[in-house]
């Protein structure tokens, strides 16, 4: 289970299968993040904040998706990709919040 802070401010519980990315749970459960890319890591459309409780418990970020946050216009020290994000049981609990539309 993933916990995703919409836009508006709502807090929404998803279930998450092992394996899948945060993006696809998002993505899945209906919540506004376009993923235009598709999880390929070549856009900012599903720009996460991750709880600072869970920041340092994620893998590290690549080059690439550094390079994307950093140039989304909101970044954070907190920010990510959510398609770069695998789900695994380890991060039940887990919880984001969805970034400002680009």
């Amino acid at each position: 289970m993933i916990v995703v802070i919409d836009r508006e401010g709502v807090e929404h519980h998803l279930e998450a299968s092992e394996g899948s990315s945060v993006m696809e749970v998002i993505r899945d459960a209906g919540l506004p993040v376009e993923a235009i890319c598709g999880g390929q890591c070549v856009c900012t459309t599903c720009h996460v904040y991750v709880d600072d409780k869970w920041k340092d418990k994620l893998a590290p970020m690549q080059d690439m998706e550094q390079v994307l946050v950093e140039d989304s216009g909101s970044y954070q020290d907190n920010s990510r990709l959510s398609c770069q994000i695998d789900y695994h049981e380890s991060m039940n609990g887990l919880k984001v919040t969805l970034a400002p539309e680009y």
